[in-house]
């Protein structure tokens, strides 16, 4: 490989045309003027800092990304950011919740590794989803001279990497993307997939994009400060994706008394890997993904977002396998298994009984939609769904008010 002219400068050609590649291992030790011994130190620090890390890749059309889960990772985030090729700038958006309890050592992080991050701080909950939002944080990031190549990062849950992702989708026609959820939700689900969006008041997600990010940043430590409430409506998600196409995750929570989250977090995100990759822009099977999404988007509307998002999902999963049970779908004990984990982690399966028209008024909104009419994902069985739009509105009416009484 050095022939052809000088060793030194051919070299030097090589190591440009492979830089990129080379910036892309996670790990490196720069062994330049420094003894075998603080080499040999830093590996060892790096083995132990990163035991019981795991690393999922996600690919896309336009290339991939990585999920990596561990605890204290926010302490090395400076670190994975210049590894990723991210440089400079760095505008963090966290809420008001999430914010002081994790910004300030994310920062850190940040300023030990070269960058100049800012702290944009949101509310807290849904009612932030807005674009007047959105317009703040473009004002903030254009006061702090943000340029294309830096980027954003969520700092929070799902309402934080939507709004974030929406910004770093359309500032400056695009700047990187970087997610650090502190839920379950959003480790296992709005992180994962590139889509982000806000909500309008014709609908909830009405407005949005795709946008796939650089990183991905789990720190289940985070999970230590998340109020139990949330806790159980991010399991919600993990109990969608174990129907959808892992029965395991099923088992493990009808047998243990006490989830796993270490266990259920990725694996639960294992099944939505293999969906985006598949179809990364809703064209087929990622559908699926929506199981329980047509009711419970409509719940959280009605409640004014009181309702949160996993908790509506829960009591939508409940009805669509009430549907799938009565349209002979699914075998018939199978609503009844589904409502049964759900309530063994603590998440509803009745509504506050809303009017079933009022519901039914609420999710003809729903985005999802094809052709005018409204498409419901329904079990067949653990590990299978269908999607479609033949389902007759006497039946769901009759359901939603049998799930309200």
């Amino acid at each position: 490989m050095l022939n052809g002219g000088d060793p030194a400068t051919r070299m030097a050609e090589l190591m440009a045309e492979r830089a990129e590649i080379y910036a892309a291992i996670p790990r490196q030790v720069d062994t330049t003027d420094r003894a075998v011994a603080q080499i040999v130190e830093q590996i060892v620090s790096i083995y132990h800092r990163d035991a019981g890390e795991r690393l999922m890749p996600v690919r896309h059309d336009a290339g991939s990304y990585d999920i990596i889960y561990r605890d204290g990772l926010l302490a090395g985030a400076g670190e994975l950011l210049m590894q990723r090729g991210l440089r400079r700038q760095v505008a963090i958006v966290t809420n008001t919740v999430v914010g002081p309890l994790w910004a300030r050592g994310l920062v850190h992080s940040l300023e030990q590794s070269g960058f100049s991050p800012c702290v944009i701080e949101i509310a807290d909950g849904e009612a932030a989803k807005t674009l007047a939002t959105v317009s703040g944080i473009y004002d903030q990031l254009a006061g702090a001279g943000l340029e294309r190549g830096d980027a954003i990062l969520a700092l929070g849950g799902g309402v934080v990497g939507d709004i974030a992702g929406f910004v770093a989708a359309t500032y400056l026609r695009g700047v990187p993307f970087v997610q650090a959820p502190t839920t379950v939700l959003a480790m296992v689900d709005s992180s994962v997939g590139g889509k982000v969006a806000v909500d309008h008041a014709r609908g909830k997600n009405l407005i949005g994009a795709f946008k796939q990010p650089a990183l991905v940043m789990a720190d289940l430590s985070t999970l230590l400060t998340l109020p139990p409430a949330e806790r159980r409506s991010g399991l919600a998600e993990v109990v969608k994706h174990g129907l959808i196409a892992a029965p395991d995750i099923l088992e493990h929570i009808e047998k243990e008394a006490t989830p796993d989250m270490a266990w259920l977090i990725p694996r639960a995100v294992e099944v939505k890997i293999e969906i985006v990759q598949q179809d990364p822009y809703e064209h087929g099977r990622r559908a699926e993904l929506n199981l329980g999404h047509t009711f419970g988007h409509a719940l959280e509307s009605l409640s004014g977002y009181r309702l949160r998002h996993g908790e509506a999902v829960s009591i939508g999963m409940v009805a669509a396998g009430r549907v799938s049970a009565r349209l002979g779908l699914c075998p018939r004990d199978l609503p009844a298994r589904v409502e049964s984990i759900l309530q063994r982690v603590g998440l509803p399966a009745r509504h506050a009984g809303y009017l079933p028209e009022t519901i039914w008024a609420a999710m003809a909104s729903d985005k999802k939609r094809k052709g005018g009419r409204l498409r419901f994902v329904l079990p067949v069985q653990a590990g299978q769904m269908l999607v479609t739009d033949d389902v007759p509105q006497a039946l769901v009416l009759e359901i939603l008010k049998a799930l309200g009484e």
